[in-house]
């Protein structure tokens, strides 16, 4: 059947569209290296911003040969468990995706592993990073995003089969991506233990601050900047006119979602930095960047189907869960050195629970059934819409942490049995640049005396 010139160029815009997407969510990739980099100690610099690159191209394989398959298979042997469909991206393109959907979904795959690198910074061996991001990217993560996003799923809001009538919402993750991460980092800083020093020896908890804000700061505008292709891309297709309107159609959906993403974590921003005012004496920058990432991971769940008012609630109570984690962190002697479980973690099953108060029927339409009349679905339990969807919002966060628990909470203590899981006290006290990289991040430092090159090290090693 002929294809109408129309029709190709709505196809043409739109797969545009989801390739700039891809190429912004991309970009957080190096927003997750600066921040990264910033808030560990300059002694860890390279290692830390080496671990995102590692992240980045092990993913890339293990999600090219077998992630995006457990995600997205959809063949004759679908179930709501696990894709069997398009290993190595065999039979693609076919008439479900095409290589910038593949794209799109591979740059939220190594975005997980990213969160978890940053819970066992400074005090994880090189060769623990190979194994559990290529566990966690090909296998643990696609098999959650297939439970919400495969339109086969036991969760999808698509199914035919809808959980409670609903199906759960996290249209661009916060669930799937952020508390997935969040807990495989929880599991990891947990069997490793904190940083040498974390804690006196009467358990109270000694300051190691990052080594420099400009990077902070800078990691975290990058990762604002690349919000804007990981919520409104989510969508996948720009130009689908809603029914019955003369100027709606998801552009509408997309612009509106750009906005209570910037609301949500705005308003996260100022509430932890009056916040933390309060709490420590000082305005604190690191404190504000953490508290604004924190108010994007709440809304990612719910962006697009609430109201922009709405959004300034996430973001208000996401701020003061950040806050509270990270004082009950302390309390349990917990050390993630970006605050990675709480932030991701913590702000992310508040922003699955949040979408179950407050999601929008009429957004929810337009989200998943492009606007169509006629069409009812479950809604937020504050605006009257029941205790469906709320309920599978709670069954996500439920299943994701036990998921998560049972695949990379064994990997992670496999690891340390066999001893390549954490280094030395010696290697921690030295730094991991210049005990397993050669030589530091910069050619010179204030923080540290020890030795400056590779061979130093290894003649302090022999001598002692």
């Amino acid at each position: 059947m002929e294809v109408s010139w129309e029709s190709t160029v709505a196809d043409s815009i739109n797969a545009i569209y989801l390739l700039f997407s891809a190429y912004l969510v991309f970009v957080m990739q190096l927003g997750f290296a600066m921040l990264c980099a910033g808030s560990v100690r300059a002694k860890n610099a390279m290692n830390i911003m080496l671990t995102n690159v590692v992240d980045a191209v092990v993913g890339s394989l293990s999600y090219y040969l077998f992630g995006f398959a457990f995600a997205f298979g959809e063949g004759s042997n679908s179930n709501p468990f696990i894709g069997t469909q398009y290993f190595a991206l065999k039979e693609i393109p076919s008439d479900s995706y095409d290589y910038s959907f593949f794209l799109y979904q591979w740059a939220f795959a190594i975005a997980v592993a990213g969160i978890t690198s940053g819970s066992i910074a400074e005090r994880t061996q090189f060769s623990a990073y190979l194994v559990f991001s290529f566990f966690l990217s090909g296998f643990v993560y696609p098999i959650v995003a297939h439970w919400v996003w495969s339109s086969s799923g036991w969760l999808s809001p698509n199914s035919s089969s809808l959980l409670f009538g609903s199906g759960a919402i996290d249209f661009a993750g916060s669930g799937v991506v952020h508390l997935v991460g969040a807990i495989a980092g929880l599991w990891g800083a947990f069997i490793e233990g904190p940083r040498v020093g974390r804690f006196d020896a009467y358990g109270k908890p000694v300051a190691m601050r990052g080594h420099n804000a400009t990077l902070v700061v800078l990691g975290t505008f990058l990762l604002w900047f690349g919000w804007f292709g990981f919520n409104p891309g989510s969508f996948n297709k720009i130009l689908v006119p809603y029914p019955n309107t003369t100027n709606q159609g998801n552009w509408t959906a997309v612009g509106r979602t750009a906005v209570t993403t910037t609301l949500a974590g705005s308003t996260a921003g100022i509430v932890t930095l009056f916040g933390r005012r309060l709490l420590v004496g000082h305005w604190d920058a690191l404190d504000v960047c953490n508290g604004l990432l924190g108010g994007f991971v709440a809304i990612t769940s719910g962006c697009a189907v609430v109201e922009p008012w709405a959004a300034i609630v996430c973001g208000f109570v996401a701020a003061w869960v950040l806050i509270g984690l990270n004082v009950l962190a302390l309390k349990f002697k917990y050390d993630d050195p970006l605050e990675a479980a709480q932030l991701h973690g913590g702000c992310g099953a508040w922003g699955l629970i949040f979408t179950g108060l407050f999601a929008k029927e009429e957004f929810l339409i337009q989200a998943y059934d492009s606007g169509l009349d006629g069409v009812h679905r479950s809604y937020g339990l504050l605006l009257g819409g029941g205790w469906g969807l709320f309920g599978a919002q709670l069954v996500e966060l439920l299943v994701i942490l036990c998921w998560v628990s049972i695949t990379m909470g064994p990997l992670f203590y496999v690891l340390h049995w066999l001893r390549v899981l954490r280094i030395s006290p010696d290697e921690e006290l030295t730094g991991l640049d210049i005990s397993s990289h050669g030589g530091y991040a910069y050619n010179t430092h204030e923080e540290e005396t020890g030795p400056r090159f590779y061979g130093e090290y290894m003649r302090m090693q022999i001598n002692s």
